[in-house]
């Protein structure tokens, strides 16, 4: 039995409290009183329900073209570094699962992780839904191989098939894309009016097709006001945000540093990250999703999109806090709870509850952040294989203090340097 005691938070309440979790099952056996016995150190410590990032990049496939960069098990120790307890990996492989069988052969991959992988399978224009029942990802704009769709009425076509799934979409018009692509920089050739106009459309599909929906990695503060919308009417749909988009924005941006800031969608202008900081904080937003796209330095060098950040995942939510004043129950709510809730239909019966809660029943995976400790970002201390991070040279007010996964304890070294 591990016991751990220190401010336990969820996301409508904060306790003084203790947890035990059954290091055999993995899972919460008791939520109680405090009285000293703890098994780890949390002084200063907030105890949070293991975080979750529900878009990431792990890169393995059994191709294995592109481990160079990134694998499951680099991501594995980059998420327990960045205080991150599972994690949901991208189908846009170069051999993606987008059947049964490629589906169970990437799965199959997945066992050497440490954390969690619950993967999509990809929807493309020839592709069908699984048997099993597993989230799906659809990529409006051009991708990795042929997951992705040059119009409107291709996309429909395929999602037709696939009526009262769960779908994840890259929302990004491809017309809109194409008639931009002569534009001079990276961010006017990925327009905002092209994610605006992708999101009316995804929002129509996930209303005629029934559709649980969620918009990946948003970025602009009118295409919002859709989304808003459609929650006020019933529709089933969930917003991510990153990292990136909360923290940077294209004022920034120089010749020097362009190519380590690329990514899409883009960075946009200054109001809409403060659009996405408050969209988080009002629940407009569901989740902080990071996008983690480890590519080398040299390929970001020769104009490839992508950042990664699962390293510092919980180290930034301490800036939101001290930062943009959100309260630690906030903070619960997009990065564990409803992580929670968006993986926890897809998970083996062995992980009980799920993802979520402290409370008994729940996986006993726990992040734990100290206040107290500031991060400072190194390329040193990075674990993600593609060895830099965009936060190089930035101190986060707090840092991760351990991770616990099913009940095992991984103390962190972040602030303790």
């Amino acid at each position: 039995m591990l016991r751990i005691e220190g401010r336990i938070v969820h996301p409508d309440r904060e306790f003084d409290g203790a947890i035990e979790i059954d290091t055999q099952t993995g899972l919460i056996e008791s939520v109680g009183s405090a009285d000293g016995r703890s098994d780890l150190d949390c002084t200063s410590c907030l105890i949070f329900p293991g975080f979750g990032d529900i878009h990431i990049h792990a890169r393995e496939d059994v191709s294995a073209t592109q481990i160079y960069k990134e694998d499951f098990t680099t991501a594995s120790a980059a998420a327990i570094h960045g205080g991150v307890t599972h994690v949901a990996d991208m189908p846009n492989n170069p051999v993606a699962p987008v059947d049964d069988a490629s589906y169970a052969a990437k799965e199959q991959l997945t066992q050497k992780s440490d954390v969690h992988v619950t993967l999509y399978a990809g929807i493309g224009p020839q592709t069908e839904p699984l048997a099993r029942h597993v989230p799906y990802k659809a990529f409006m704009g051009p991708s990795v191989g042929d997951l992705f769709f040059a119009s409107q009425a291709q996309l429909e076509a395929a999602i037709a098939k696939y009526r009262g799934k769960n779908v994840s979409f890259h929302c990004e018009d491809p017309v809109i894309l194409e008639a931009s692509k002569g534009a001079p920089t990276h961010e006017q050739r990925r327009p905002p009016i092209a994610e605006i106009t992708a999101t009316e459309f995804a929002l129509y599909l996930i209303e005629k097709y029934e559709l649980i929906g969620k918009l990946c990695h948003y970025s602009t503060g009118d295409g919002l006001l859709q989304v808003r919308s459609a929650k006020a009417r019933g529709l089933r749909v969930t917003c991510e945000v990153t990292p990136h988009h909360l923290f940077f924005d294209d004022s920034i941006i120089t010749p020097e540093n362009a190519p380590w800031l690329q990514m899409n969608p883009p960075l946009r202008a200054k109001r809409d990250r403060l659009a996405m900081i408050e969209a988080l904080r009002d629940g407009t937003i569901d989740y902080i999703a990071t996008d983690h796209a480890p590519h080398t330095l040299e390929e970001n060098a020769k104009g490839i999109s992508g950042i990664p950040h699962l390293d510092t995942y919980g180290a930034f939510t301490t800036w939101l806090m001290v930062e943009h004043g959100f309260s630690a129950g906030e903070i619960a709510r997009v990065c564990a709870y409803n992580p929670g809730r968006f993986v926890n239909e897809f998970l083996p019966t062995s992980f009980g509850k799920g993802y979520g809660l402290i409370e008994p029943g729940y996986v006993g995976s726990l992040t734990i952040l100290d206040m107290h400790k500031p991060y400072a970002v190194t390329r040193e201390s990075v674990k993600t294989k593609c060895g830099w991070s965009p936060f190089e040279g930035f101190s986060f007010p707090g840092s991760v203090r351990a991770t616990v996964l099913h009940g095992k304890v991984y103390e962190n070294a972040q602030g303790r340097q």
